[in-house]
C-alpha cells in the first residue's frame, strides 16, 4: 500500500482524508503539480515546485511551505514508497477551510502522493497518435489549478473520437496547448511552439533546451489552418514525455508516420533521462 504525505503526517493511502469543507472540494480552488521519477530521481523537482508556487500566485493562494520544505517532503515521500520501481508524484496545495465557503484564509493543506508510474502504450511512440482540437481556453492558463472542468470535458470528447489528447483553440483559431500537454510542430528545420496563454511545461522547457542548438526555435501560435502544412507534430508532458502526432482532427500530418526529427528527439530524450536518473545530467 502506498504512503502519502497529508498535512504534516505520512499516512497510508486508505487513511488519507481531506475535509469536505475544504474549498478545493467545494469550489475547485487549489493548485497542484505533477512529475515522474527516473531511477527514483524526481525529474527537475525544484522547477516543478517553482511552477506550483507560480500557480498559487496566479490564483491568489497563500502557501505556508517554502520551496525547500516541499522538495524535502517529496523526497521523504519517495523514500517511504520504496516498493515502487518508478513513481508518479502529485503535489497538491488545497484552498483550505473557509468560514464563508469561498474566501481563502491561508490555511491550505499540502499533500504529496506517490504512486507507481503508469506505462503508456508502446504504439503511441512507434506508430504515432491522433489528437483533436476544441474551441475552448483555460481560465488563467499560467496556473495549474485544481479546476479541471474544461480538461475533463475536452478529454471525454477526445476519447469519443479515438484521440489521446485535445488541444485548446482560441477565438482566432490558434492552437494553444493540450489538456495536459504542450504542443510542438516542425516546419522544415524550424520548431514552433505557442509562446503565451499556456501552462509552460517543465518537459517543454527541457525539450527547448535540448533542441535550441539543432533547430530554429520560433515561439509563435500555430493557426489551425496551417496544421496541414506542418512536417511533424508532437506533444510533451511529464508522464507522456514525447508523443508523436500523426493526425490532428481529420488532417493527417505528412505521410502519417512519426517524423525523422521527432524520432531523433525520442532517442535523445531516452538517453538524456537515463543519464538524469544516474545523476549524470540535470
Amino acid at each position: 500500500m502506498d504512503t502519502y504525505y497529508i498535512d504534516g503526517k505520512f499516512v497510508s493511502e486508505d487513511k488519507a482524508t481531506l475535509s469536505v469543507k475544504d474549498i478545493t472540494v467545494l469550489r475547485g480552488f487549489g493548485v497542484f503539480d505533477f512529475l515522474i521519477t527516473y531511477n527514483k530521481r524526481p525529474f527537475r523537482l525544484e522547477k516543478h515546485v517553482e511552477r506550483l508556487e507560480n500557480s498559487a500566485r496566479h490564483i491568489g493562494l497563500e502557501l505556508n511551505h517554502s520551496n525547500k520544505d516541499i522538495c524535502d517532503i517529496v523526497m521523504q515521500t519517495i523514500e517511504k514508497n520504496s516498493h515502487h520501481k518508478e513513481e508518479n508524484i502529485r503535489i497538491v496545495y488545497t484552498g483550505g477551510i473557509s468560514s464563508d465557503g469561498v474566501t481563502p484564509q491561508g490555511n491550505g493543506i499540502l499533500m504529496v502522493m506517490a504512486t507507481p508510474k503508469h506505462e503508456l502504450p508502446d504504439w503511441w511512440y512507434t506508430k504515432g497518435t491522433k489528437i483533436i482540437t476544441v474551441d475552448m481556453e483555460r481560465f488563467i492558463p499560467e496556473a495549474k489549478s485544481s479546476n479541471y472542468l474544461s480538461a475533463v470535458f475536452a478529454q471525454q470528447k477526445a476519447r469519443s473520437q479515438g484521440a489521446v489528447e485535445a488541444i485548446y483553440k482560441n477565438r482566432d483559431n490558434r492552437l494553444l496547448e493540450g489538456t495536459t500537454t504542450n504542443l510542438f510542430a516542425f516546419k522544415g528545420t524550424t520548431l514552433i511552439t505557442p509562446p503565451v496563454d499556456i501552462l509552460p511545461g517543465v518537459t517543454r522547457g527541457a525539450v527547448l533546451e535540448r533542441l535550441e542548438k539543432k533547430y530554429d526555435i520560433v515561439l509563435d501560435f500555430i493557426p489551425q489552418a496551417d496544421i496541414a502544412d506542418m512536417d511533424e507534430v508532437f506533444i510533451t508532458a511529464s508522464n507522456k514525455e514525447i508523443v508523436p502526432v500523426i493526425q490532428v482532427d481529420d488532417t493527417v500530418i505528412a505521410d502519417g508516420k512519426p517524423g525523422e526529427k521527432t524520432r531523433a528527439l525520442l532517442a535523445d530524450w531516452k538517453a538524456y533521462t537515463t543519464a538524469y536518473g544516474r545523476g549524470e545530467a540535470d
